[in-house]
């Protein structure tokens, strides 16, 4: 007989179930599924067995099922998201169940806790595609990468994407005071310095600064310049879950905490002055990063010395061409005003970022 968790009220639509479906009569391993429920902030329905309503089978992000339960949903309709969870590491006769009822998955507690936390969290945040995270690294200083990044990080955000903004640059003076926005409300990096494992990508987004309609982590005016590996990791791969866009400004040094970030980017964007100097520190720039982030790009800023354009730099440096990042000559008195690069959606800057972004979204996530 089927026996759902009931509650004395209907749950509030911000309290909506979006967890797995749980079937098992085993109540030692019914503790151990809501407990990793509970950490990954999802909400079950369980049943004993098949649930009466054939929907809820059919519909459920996941499903978890005992392997005491198998032979009771051996009838049911074969559809993906099937785990099936038991407990003895010895005992063969586990997977020719799991083949019998669709699984997708075997999985033995406690060794696959980790495992299956994480895909229930999935289940929780509505795991679609990955953001496409692009991340803007200056071929030498002052070259305008935190400008470029702040630029398609607003834009991105105009366009209607769900937009995160991320400082990997502990030295640069704080994109949130580039945004006009040092005073606003949300944590920093440092108070994620102590993140381990998986932090949750919604918990993450609300943390945060909104600034311009986007979610912006920055460097606080404290002493921290440097947040663990696992921390930046962790947050990373947090923020990229929630879909949409990731900026990263990058610094021109590659560290463990820098390689992290560079192994979560899809697209990085070289920003190359179109100077003879600015092209040899490019080309250091461009092999460190590259060891991490195999698509690596070039954008240029003019003014051109003698006998160098765009391709010319983009073939000394030996990297696909994005295009020339234009002079914008209002840019200046913008920013003298707190407003932040291609805010309004007008000029040479904000036309390059949209065609970036428009590119992008024509190709699937590639320009």
């Amino acid at each position: 007989m089927a026996g759902a968790i009931t509650h004395d009220r209907p749950p509030a639509a911000e309290e909506r179930r979006d967890g797995p479906l749980i079937v098992t009569e085993d109540a030692e391993l019914l503790d151990d599924l809501l407990r990793l429920c509970a950490a990954a902030g999802a909400r079950p329905e369980v049943h004993h067995g098949m649930p009466a309503c054939r929907g809820e089978w059919e519909t459920a992000p996941l499903v978890l099922v005992g392997d005491d339960a198998a032979r009771r949903v051996r009838g049911a309709v074969r559809r993906r998201g099937v785990v099936l969870v038991g407990r003895d590491q010895d005992d063969p006769g586990v997977w020719q169940r799991a083949v019998r009822i669709g699984a997708d998955h075997v999985l033995l507690l406690p060794d696959g806790e980790q495992w299956l936390v994480d895909r229930i969290a999935d289940v929780a945040e509505g795991a679609g595609p990955p953001a496409l995270t692009v991340g803007v690294i200056g071929g030498r200083g002052g070259a305008g990468a935190s400008t470029l990044a702040c630029a398609l990080a607003v834009t991105s955000a105009r366009q209607g994407r769900r937009t995160l903004l991320i400082d990997a640059d502990p030295l640069g003076g704080g994109l949130d005071v580039l945004l006009g926005g040092e005073t606003a409300e949300g944590l920093r990096w440092p108070a994620f310095a102590a993140s381990r494992g998986r932090v949750g990508g919604e918990a993450l987004e609300e943390s945060l600064p909104e600034l311009h309609a986007l979610r912006v982590l920055s460097w606080d005016r404290g002493d921290c310049v440097a947040v663990p590996p696992q921390a930046v990791r962790a947050v990373l791969a947090a923020a990229r879950r929630r879909g949409g866009a990731v900026v990263v400004d990058l610094p021109r040094r590659v560290d463990e905490g820098v390689a992290e970030a560079l192994a979560q980017v899809d697209l990085g964007v070289l920003v190359v002055p179109a100077e003879l100097r600015a092209v040899a520190a490019a080309g250091r720039v461009a092999s460190a990063a590259g060891m991490v982030l195999p698509d690596l790009r070039v954008a240029v800023r003019g003014p051109y010395a003698p006998g160098l354009d765009d391709r010319e730099v983009a073939r000394l440096l030996g990297l696909p061409l994005i295009g020339e990042v234009p002079a914008d000559p209002g840019l200046p008195a913008v920013q003298e005003k707190g407003r932040p690069p291609a805010g309004d959606g007008r000029g040479p800057l904000a036309r390059f970022c949209t065609a970036f972004w428009d590119r992008a979204e024509s190709a699937g996530g590639s320009t």
